[in-house]
C-alpha cells in the first residue's frame, strides 16, 4: 500500500450537508499520529477552508482513544535521522505546530468529539478546536513530561489561554490525566454527554453551524482567537473591519431582509 493509500485508510472523511467528517482511524495504535496522517489531517483541513460547499469540519476518531499523540516511533526515527541542532525544532514546526495551526487557522468552524483519551498532541488538536464535545469516559493528558519532553504542538500557547496560567503549569508539569467533567468545570469543553450521545450531541452542533451565515462565524472565530494577544485598540481595529467586511456578504443581507420581513433566515454561506 503507497503512502498515500495508507494515510488516506488511516485518516478518513466524509462529506455532507454542509459538513466535512474527518476521522482519525488506527483504533489499533490508539490513533497516534505519523507524519504521514498529521499531513493528511492538514491537507483535509485546507480542502475544507477552501471548498465553498463545506462550512463545518468535526474531528473525530475510532475505537476507545480519540489520539494517543504522535507515533513515538516515528518520532525516534526522526531523531536517528538528524544531523543538525536545528533539526528537531524546524520537524515540530513544519510538523506539530503546523496541525494545530490549520486547526486554528482553518476558514471554518471546526468541533472536536473526544471518546476516551486525548493525550498529547491529541489534546492540544482537541483543544484547537472551535468546539469540544466529550464523552464522559473521555480524558486529557499533558503526556510530555511522562516522556521526558518539553510540551510541544502549541501546547505553551494553548494552555495558558484555555485554563489560566497556575493550571496550565499543573497539567504541564505532572501529567496527570484530566477527567471531562474537570475539563467541563475548567471550560476546555463544551459538553460532556454518556459516549452514546457523543456522535449525535457532535452532529448537533455541526448541523447547527452548517446552516449558519459561515463568514460571519469565521471572522468571529478570528477575533476571539487574536483577542488575547494583543491590547484593546488593536481589538477594536480588527472588529470594526471585520464588521465591515460582513456587511458586503449576502448572508448579512438577508439576515437584515429576514429581520423586517419577520421569517427565518436562510444563510447560505456568503
Amino acid at each position: 500500500m503507497s503512502v498515500g493509500n495508507a494515510a488516506e485508510a488511516c485518516v478518513l472523511h466524509r462529506d455532507g450537508d454542509g459538513i466535512r467528517r474527518i476521522t482519525l482511524n488506527r483504533p489499533d495504535a490508539a490513533n497516534a499520529l505519523r507524519p504521514v496522517d498529521r499531513d493528511r489531517v492538514i491537507e483535509l483541513l485546507a480542502e475544507a477552508d477552501e471548498d465553498p460547499e463545506i462550512r463545518v469540519v468535526v474531528l473525530a476518531a475510532s475505537g476507545r482513544h480519540f489520539c494517543a499523540g504522535a507515533d513515538i516511533g516515528g518520532i525516534a526515527g526522526a531523531k536517528k535521522a538528524g544531523k543538525r541542532v536545528t533539526d528537531g525544532m524546524r520537524r515540530i514546526m513544519n510538523g506539530a505546530q503546523r496541525l494545530i495551526a490549520a486547526v486554528l487557522d482553518c476558514g471554518k468552524p471546526v468541533i472536536a468529539a473526544v471518546q476516551g483519551a486525548a493525550a498529547g498532541i491529541g489534546a492540544h488538536l482537541a483543544l484547537a478546536a472551535d468546539l469540544v464535545v466529550a464523552a464522559e469516559e473521555a480524558t486529557f493528558v499533558e503526556s510530555f513530561v511522562r516522556r521526558g519532553l518539553v510540551v510541544d504542538g502549541g501546547g505553551a500557547y494553548l494552555l495558558p489561554r484555555r485554563v489560566g496560567m497556575q493550571k496550565a503549569k499543573e497539567l504541564a508539569f505532572f501529567g496527570d490525566k484530566l477527567p471531562a467533567a474537570e475539563a467541563l468545570a475548567l471550560g476546555l469543553v463544551n459538553r460532556v454527554v454518556p459516549a452514546a450521545d457523543l456522535a449525535a450531541t457532535a452532529d448537533e452542533f455541526a448541523r447547527r453551524l452548517a446552516v449558519a451565515p459561515t463568514t460571519s462565524i469565521v471572522l468571529t472565530k478570528r477575533l476571539l482567537n487574536a483577542s488575547p494577544d494583543g491590547d484593546r485598540a488593536a481589538a477594536f481595529l480588527a472588529e470594526g473591519m471585520a464588521q465591515e467586511i460582513q456587511s458586503y456578504s449576502e448572508d448579512s443581507r438577508e439576515g437584515v431582509r429576514s429581520f423586517v420581513e419577520r421569517r427565518p433566515a436562510e444563510f447560505r454561506g456568503w
